[in-house]
């Protein structure tokens, strides 16, 4: 059987980062990823669902990696039948899950502010691209992050549910 990792997201930062799990991670899952923004539908995962089961012994397991910071992407989310990697406010909470633990619930606006501060290695952050040493503090501090996110209420202001993919991959490596 031929395991298939479909990662719905959002836009270039989250495929950027799952580019880096690919790299990490060197899974018997084939991961793939699609930027879908606005347009996710039950309809469009199911197509892409389908797009990627080549025979009848691929395994597709599909995932939504989107932010929840607009109220009606989590509508639409909703409706749609995938694994929910859903970060609250964004994709950003995860990354300064790595340099620092966050309880308390931040606007998206802060959070960046709040990640450029966390430590020296997101400084210069900026969307859609890592530089080497922000690639590798993310390699270095993924154990940290899975732990801290875990701690959060799945949905709630800040959580992320992005430690299930990296959860799914190591146990596929083990």
């Amino acid at each position: 059987m031929r395991k298939i990792a479909l990662v719905i997201c959002e836009g270039e930062t989250e495929v950027c980062y799952i580019n880096l799990l690919k790299t990490w991670y060197k899974s018997p899952i084939r991961i793939v990823s699609h930027i879908e923004g606005t347009k996710i539908t039950p309809s469009l995962v199911e197509k892409r669902t389908k797009e990627l089961k080549i025979s009848q012994w691929d395994k597709v397991h599909t995932f939504l990696m989107y932010d929840m910071d607009v109220q009606a992407i989590n509508e639409k989310l909703q409706k749609c039948k995938a694994e929910m990697l859903l970060s609250n406010p964004c994709f950003e909470i995860w990354l300064l899950l790595h340099a620092k633990d966050q309880k308390a619930a931040i606007e998206t606006d802060a959070l960046i502010k709040e990640l450029k501060k966390s430590a020296p290695v997101w400084k210069n952050y900026s969307k859609s691209a890592f530089t080497d040493t922000q690639k590798a503090f993310l390699n270095n501090n993924t154990d940290v992050a899975v732990t801290r996110a875990k701690e959060l209420r799945e949905f709630q202001n800040p959580s992320t549910g992005i430690y299930k993919l990296i959860e799914m991959l190591k146990d596929n490596i083990r």
